[in-house]
């Protein structure tokens, strides 16, 4: 069972100042502001940028909160200390300010993912259809819809602001009633805090200096590395045989990309590793042993994209790995669901109380590992304080009637326009989805708030293989597809506005400027997120096999639909038997997972995350790999160091090869090449020649 914690211990640690009551809390409209808007768009601009890069190599979602709330006050401070320089009189920047810029980030850049630029809308691309295989039983040449600025911005904004209504009469009881915990929303409010008073000015500097001295750094890196990458894919240190040419044909080598290192200092170790494991598993095992039998369990010579051969096995096994690994946890967390709200109307909470005061290192890390995180307080002291932010908390109220008229009228235009842009989404189907997305949102955040994990692609990929096996081959990709961006949309922005209103409720901040930054950033995600991902589209090929950005959970996408409408019968020779193989596999290691006790759960890996290069190469592993043993080997030198900075660290290694992709797709854009391309290969061959990939 996890650890409760009292409410004083988040307040003490954040009370250094004078204590909450003594702060002079703006009103909810002084809260936003027009720089802080401003400031919104422009990070949510370039976190969109990164969000694309890393989903369309990796298919991962980066965690760029941290990076949002500590750029946001580095960009204010800075302009309102240079104004203050020029004599101009300026309004203090204030924490609730900072969290409305954060929240605003967030809820722009989110929509670069949940918006399926790397997913379920790339799948119904041509380039999807083409990779599949013309030929391909279920692939129909009627299932595609290209991408287009003006149907992917309507699309987003029909469905994409839903899920911010479905809950939000429901704050009250997420938030103070049932007490969950939000880690992530938690952990933001810490740091937003620790900005704002005497204590945390030095550590928010040191973490502004680390930030830009390491995008400084990757900046000109990534510069560096673009002068010698050439034409085509065989160039430059992307390639860069690290542990000779065998391993590089099995695509076990490092790329030096300053990204992938940054997330491998984001991410838990155990992350980082489950994906090493699953690359070794895959590309140095399983595939070389499936490869030998080319002939016999498939036919030989086929293309490296044929869903008949080689590749077949690759999506299908990836694919059976994050299904039995997503719906063990969704199984899960409704039972926790359940029996925590079976235990609230009992009172019988089972759940020790922790009494004394910790520090708020202690906290965090707590707060981070427990799945179960009550917050109340019974000392005099600590109840006067939790009132003063239950009060500000329920001052600035959205009127229930206010969210359910919002959700209903939004749904009634979301089941007259979706089937405009998707035809085989029959109107009655998308009716449907809309009564039945807010419990399903409702778990998924209250599921988030108990164990930070959010499960909205699970979801969608539940919601994809129903809504295709009951429209059937008659536009079932398609119709797929396009439901599970209408459930993606809702259950995640949901989750996504809960976690905010934490963050709010613990930095003082009004519900209502949280709830109305949250709807101004998904109004902005709607236009930029398409933008920005046309950028990507019009200067690279993507969803090419040989190119930088493969997209690869668009195949698996579109693959999932196909399933759902025609059945495994064309899949190849013991295909099916490996896919069921691999899927209890991802059931048995989660129930270990949470039968052995933390001790040895701890290393035990994560089938998510070994899933993700069972269809990419290795290197994505070998890159993140190399952050974690980085990060591991400072956390033993300094651990106090490694704690303050590693964020700081990671986001400033992410955005300095963020902003370089922009500049590189105009070099595209505008035809100007790589001067110099860098070959490794044979001493025996002669220039540049690709050697073949599994």
């Amino acid at each position: 069972m996890g650890t409760d914690i009292s409410e004083p211990l988040i307040l003490k640690t954040q009370n250094i100042d004078g204590g909450a009551e003594s702060e002079r809390v703006p009103e909810w409209k002084d809260q936003i502001t027009f720089r802080g808007l401003v400031v919104s768009a422009l990070l949510g601009s370039l976190f969109c940028i990164i969000t694309h890069k890393v989903n369309l190599t990796a298919g991962m979602f980066p965690t760029l909160n941290v990076g949002a709330g500590l750029l946001g006050y580095f960009f204010v401070k800075s302009w309102t200390g240079f104004l203050s320089k020029l004599g101009f009189q300026v309004s203090p920047f204030t924490k609730q300010e900072n969290t409305v810029i954060q929240t605003c980030v967030v809820a722009c850049y989110g929509l670069a993912f949940n918006g399926g630029f790397g997913s379920y809308l790339i799948a119904m691309d041509e380039r999807t259809y083409n990779l599949i295989g013309v030929d391909y039983p279920g692939n129909r040449a009627e299932d595609v819809k290209k991408p287009g600025l003006g149907w992917m911005i309507s699309f987003l904004f029909v469905v994409s602001f839903l899920g911010l209504f479905s809950l939000a009469p429901l704050r009250k009881v997420m938030i103070l009633d049932y007490k969950l915990t939000y880690p992530s929303g938690t952990a933001t409010a810490l740091l937003i805090n620790s900005f704002h008073n005497n204590s945390g000015a030095k550590l928010a500097g040191k973490q502004v200096e680390c930030l830009g001295k390491y995008l400084s750094i990757s900046l000109v890196w990534c510069c560096f590395k673009w002068f010698f990458s050439g034409i085509g894919d065989s160039c430059g240190f992307d390639n860069f045989p690290t542990f000779g040419l065998t391993l590089f044909k099995r695509t076990f080598y490092f790329d030096f990309s300053p990204t992938y290192v940054g997330v491998g200092l984001i991410c838990p170790h155990i992350v980082n590793c489950s994906i090493l494991l699953g690359a070794i598993i895959s590309w140095g095992f399983l595939w070389p042993f499936i490869s030998a039998r080319a002939g016999d369990w498939y036919p030989s010579g086929l293309e490296n994209t044929d869903f008949k051969g080689l590749y077949g096995y690759k999506v299908s096994i990836a694919v059976a790995l994050i299904l039995g690994d997503g719906l063990y946890n969704l199984i899960k967390i409704i039972c926790i669901i359940a029996k925590e709200m079976c235990n609230k109307r009992t009172k019988e909470s089972k759940l020790p109380i922790i009494q004394e005061v910790i520090s708020e290192d202690t906290l965090v890390s707590q707060m981070l590992a427990s799945p179960f995180c009550s917050l109340y307080d019974e000392s005099s002291e600590g109840l006067k304080e939790q009132r003063k932010r239950d009060e500000i908390f329920l001052k600035d109220k959205i009127p229930t009637w206010f969210a359910a008229s919002g959700y209903v009228v939004l749904a009634a235009i979301a089941t007259a326009t979706t089937p405009i842009i998707f035809p085989p989404l029959k109107w009655y189907l998308v009716l449907v989805s809309y009564i039945i997305a807010p419990a399903l949102a409702f778990c998924n955040s209250y599921g988030a708030g108990l164990t930070n994990l959010g499960l909205s692609s699970t979801y969608g990929k539940i919601g994809l293989f129903i809504i295709a096996s009951l429209v059937g081959s008659d536009g079932g990709v398609m119709a797929g597809l396009a439901a599970c961006g209408v459930m993606m949309s809702i259950v995640s922005t949901a989750s996504d506005l809960m976690q905010d209103f934490k963050t709010g409720y613990l930095t003082l901040s009004s519900a209502k400027s949280m709830f109305v930054s949250q709807l101004v950033g998904t109004a902005m995600g709607c236009v930029i997120a398409p933008l920005t991902f046309w950028l990507f589209w019009t200067a690279f090929e993507v969803g090419s096999p040989d190119g930088p950005y493969k997209a690869p959970y668009a195949v698996i996408y579109r693959e999932l639909a196909i399933l759902g409408i025609e059945g495994f019968s064309e899949l190849p020779k013991h295909c099916l038997a490996l896919c069921c193989g691999f899927f209890v596999a991802a059931l048995v290691v989660n129930i270990l997972k949470d039968a052995t006790p933390k001790e040895i759960s701890q290393y035990i890996p994560i089938p998510m995350a070994m899933a993700l290069n069972f269809y990419m190469g290795a290197y994505l592993a070998m890159d993140s790999f190399v952050g974690t043993v980085i990060l591991f080997i400072w956390e033993q030198i300094n651990r106090k160091n490694a704690k303050d900075c590693a964020g700081a660290v990671a986001s400033g290694l992410i955005c300095g090869e963020g902003i370089w992709t922009i500049a590189s797709a105009f070099l595209s854009i505008f035809k100007i090449n790589p001067p110099i391309c860098m070959y490794f290969g044979p001493s025996v061959s002669r220039g540049p020649k690709v050697l073949p990939l599994l």
